[in-house]
C-alpha cells in the first residue's frame, strides 16, 4: 500500500477524499501482460473505488527486467490513474 496526495472522487452521491493506493498482482503470463486490480481507500482504509489495469508492450518489458518491480507496478498505475504517490 502506498499514500497518495488526497483526492476528492464523487462516488455514491458523496464526495469522498482518497489517500491510499493499494494494487494486487492478478496475473502475469510471464511473457507478455500483467493484470493488476487496484484499489483507491480513505483514511480509514476503507476500500471506496476499485477496477483492474492491464499491463502489456514496453510498460511490461520495463516491469518485467525491473530490479524492483513492486514500486515499478505502484508507480505505473498512479500514472495511469493520474495519482501522485507521497
Amino acid at each position: 500500500m502506498k499514500e497518495i496526495q488526497p483526492i476528492q472522487i464523487w462516488t455514491n452521491g458523496s464526495l469522498i477524499s482518497v489517500n491510499q493506493l493499494s494494487i494486487i498482482g492478478l496475473s502475469d503470463n510471464m511473457l507478455d501482460t500483467a493484470v493488476f486490480n487496484y484499489y483507491l481507500l480513505d483514511n480509514q482504509g476503507s476500500q471506496i473505488i476499485s477496477s483492474s489495469l492491464e499491463m502489456t508492450g514496453f510498460d511490461y518489458q520495463s516491469y518485467n527486467t525491473s530490479p524492483d518491480s513492486n514500486n515499478y507496478a505502484y508507480s505505473w498505475i498512479a500514472t495511469k490513474l493520474n495519482l501522485t504517490i507521497i
